[in-house]
């Protein structure tokens, strides 16, 4: 709370199997106004390009809200290694 950060799913639950990313069915979302009604929230970033696509797909009309995607720090993601990706996800104390 110090640091006026709060992390929400974009996905309130799916059909996966394992943890791939691309057989992910069945999507229902997390009403995210639940949290922007109640916290003074003033950006959002999402954590890789498929937390993004389902941003834009479900949650970015009824938010009214773009976001702004980084890199994933999924272990699958090799092609970031831990400096890269907290250079890129330092955006978030600059912006907020």
């Amino acid at each position: 709370m110090r640091d006026h950060i709060a992390l929400w799913d974009v996905i309130g639950s799916c059909d996966i199997e394992g943890s791939a990313d691309s057989s992910i069915k069945n999507v229902v979302p997390n009403d995210l106004n639940v949290i922007l009604k109640n916290a003074d929230i003033r950006q959002i970033y999402v954590n890789g390009q498929t937390a993004y696509k389902y941003y834009c797909k479900y949650s970015e009309k009824e938010t009214g809200r773009q976001a702004i995607c980084l890199p994933s720090t999924s272990p699958a993601n090799a092609v970031w290694n831990l400096e890269k990706l907290i250079k890129a996800w330092q955006i978030i104390g600059t912006r907020s």
